[in-house]
């Protein structure tokens, strides 16, 4: 992947806007394919997308479809950029349009809410000559497109192709790690949504500082609970896509998650409210901490709170009343060892 190359970007909502613009600063081609026909022309005649950057003017050099074959064309790398709970209906409509070995870059973090799979799993049963990747980390599409320092990972199974694909998608202020640990990648970032959800409720419910600080990393071991039950590895949890993507999606109200906590903790209506993928997570990531047996009460109290099973006040209460136990999980075994 050393020629200039062409990225084809599938959707043309903020983050997708704001990966083609990069991949235009790296010398790449870009076209975006959107659904939405008053974008694309916003996008091929203003330079703009109002509906999802308003204000900002977009960098000359890339243009928009709605034909998802005229995006597609001479592709030498895809990026899957739509809602991931409709991650599925783009595969479909993928199968057969994919050359055989074609990256396919997921960029959209969630878990499928009807079976649980993650969006790498469901890429490879769907489209099983595509080479899976995922592209996750802190990073908010307007940091993005206005070319402000922005550091992400990029994880594929195969380690030279991981690699390959740090350096396609690498632009001068955005930078790509690499990794193998696909899982890993994929968890953190679908898993940070339902916990920005929490620091947003705590936030928009005036719990304080302290509180949110406390949430925060008490949600970061269940992630990281979670992460090692799918096979993980630690290092990415710790990275990037893991705790840094969780640091700034919990603490900024740039974070579509985040705002909606905020507007849940303040009990203002959430109707018509902006796509917030962790809303989604929530139920399914509860129920698989279930089924694993991973002690995870943060983000069970998310999907409480978002079922109407509870409210923030008794979440709390919960919280705040569960047995006393030591913070470090093999505390018992160090005393048994030093006696």
């Amino acid at each position: 992947m050393t020629a200039k190359r062409k990225i084809a970007v599938l959707g043309g909502g903020a983050w997708g806007t704001a990966l083609a613009a990069t991949m235009r600063r790296a010398g790449r081609e870009a076209t975006i394919w959107a659904r939405d026909e008053a974008t694309v022309t916003a996008i091929n005649t203003r330079r703009e997308n109002p509906r999802y950057l308003p204000g900002i003017t977009l960098d000359e050099g890339f243009s928009a479809t709605g034909d998802m074959d005229e995006a597609l064309g001479r592709a030498d790398c895809v990026l899957a950029v739509v809602p991931a709970q409709t991650m599925r209906e783009l595969f479909t409509a993928l199968d057969g349009r994919l050359a055989p070995g074609t990256p396919l870059v997921l960029c959209a973090k969630g878990i499928e809410r009807a079976t649980g799979k993650l969006l790498s799993e469901i890429a490879a049963e769907m489209l099983p000559r595509a080479l899976i990747a995922a592209l996750s980390g802190p990073s908010f599409a307007t940091d993005v497109v206005r070319g402000l320092p922005t550091a992400v990972t990029v994880a594929c199974e195969d380690h030279a192709r991981a690699a390959e694909l740090a350096g396609l998608l690498t632009a001068p202020h955005f930078r790509c790690y690499s990794t193998t640990d696909l899982v890993g990648v994929e968890i953190g970032g679908a898993l940070k949504n339902v916990l920005a959800i929490a620091a947003g409720a705590v936030s928009g419910a005036g719990l304080g500082a302290s509180a949110q600080a406390a949430l925060v990393t008490r949600g970061f071991v269940e992630l990281r609970r979670v992460g090692m039950a799918f096979g993980a590895e630690p290092e990415t949890l710790m990275g990037l896509s893991g705790l840094g993507d969780l640091v700034l999606t919990c603490g900024s109200a740039q974070s579509r998650n985040f705002a909606y906590g905020v507007a849940l903790g303040r009990g203002e209506s959430l109707v018509g409210r902006p796509l917030a993928e962790g809303v989604a997570t929530a139920g399914i990531a509860a129920a698989i901490a279930r089924e694993r047996g991973i002690e995870a009460p943060i983000i069970e109290a998310v999907d409480d709170i978002l079922s109407g099973r509870t409210t923030i006040a008794g979440a709390v209460a919960a919280l705040m009343s569960r047995p006393l136990k030591s913070e470090t999980a093999n505390e018992a075994t160090k005393t048994e060892k030093r006696g």
